[in-house]
């Protein structure tokens, strides 16, 4: 079967030599002449490995070839790569900050929920016990303030914007999925051009929090599930998925996932996703998927 390994470095400090394509073709077997997608940035290389063959080892194998490139390595089968649902989480992903840990700042206890939300992306805790204990910590703060933190503190990821784009110029269906709060995820889908947005509610009484969240709380089980209706929704199959995360919330959805990516994650998720993004922007789930630069588009 014909397999795909595509070279991934961050557009803002593009990495990808000859020397480094070279490297990656040498451990490649039957290797193609790359194709450029991004001149320094990305390049596909076509391969026909043995029967059997494992894309993480395979991809594992370049990396060790590529030293210490900051070059991301994605192995997948070569057909069915463009996907028609992208899901995304937002916090740490779609945006650079997680949104609570804000919200704790304005009340002067960022250290500690920022501490509890590390445990809880790195699987170290469960998600929803740990999201109850840190919106507590939030009771009597204006709600109001969501705008401020919105305007001075959250700031998108870069390449998101160019993903939603380009995916939902050729005919992807995107969904906002994340742990967080609707007051977030409503703007942050609107900015970027999410189809659509799911998250927790914080509950608000005479425009302060209240200190909880409304039950059930969307997490893990959850993320899951909307991946599952969207696909069965709109008659998709496993293959035609995409879902990017960072956290342990995320791991059931990337595992559902055609694609499922770990975007600058916890080493759990790393390890567990079908492919792994450290080094580039979000623009590295289009290269991946075979788009070239000259393809990319913003809503």
């Amino acid at each position: 079967m014909a397999y795909v390994a595509t070279l991934i470095s961050n557009p803002s400090a593009p990495a990808l030599t000859r020397e480094a394509i070279h490297d990656a073709r040498a451990v490649l077997p039957n290797a193609q002449e790359p194709i450029v997608l991004d001149p320094d940035v990305a390049a596909d290389i076509h391969f026909a490995p043995p029967l059997g063959a494992d894309a993480r080892a395979i991809a594992d194998t370049v990396r060790a070839a590529l030293g210490d490139a900051p070059i991301d390595v994605v192995v997948q089968l070569e057909a069915g790569r463009r996907k028609l649902l992208f899901l995304a989480d937002m916090d740490s992903t779609m945006i650079r900050q997680e949104c609570i840990d804000e919200l704790a700042d304005v009340v002067g206890v960022k250290a500690h929920v920022a501490a509890i939300t590390e445990r809880a992306m790195r699987g170290e805790i469960e998600f929803e016990p740990a999201l109850r204990e840190r919106v507590a910590l939030l009771r009597g703060l204006s709600a109001g303030v969501v705008d401020e933190v919105l305007r001075e503190r959250i700031r998108l990821t870069a390449g998101g914007p160019e993903v939603v784009g380009t995916m939902k110029a050729n005919g992807a269906y995107t969904a906002l999925v994340s742990g967080g709060f609707t007051l977030f995820t409503s703007a942050i889908a609107a900015q970027i051009g999410f189809d659509e947005h799911r998250a927790n509610t914080l509950l608000v009484d005479g425009g302060e929090f209240v200190g909880a969240v409304a039950e059930p709380i969307l997490g893990r089980d959850a993320k899951f599930a909307t991946l599952v209706q969207l696909r069965d929704q709109f008659h998709l199959a496993p293959s035609e998925t995409m879902a990017v995360g960072d956290g342990a919330n995320d791991l059931a959805m990337l595992a559902e996932a055609g694609l499922g990516v770990a975007y600058h994650a916890k080493p759990q998720v790393a390890a567990a996703a079908h492919a792994r993004i450290d080094h580039g922007d979000l623009t590295a789930l289009l290269y991946m998927q075979g788009y070239t630069r000259e393809e990319f588009r913003t809503v």
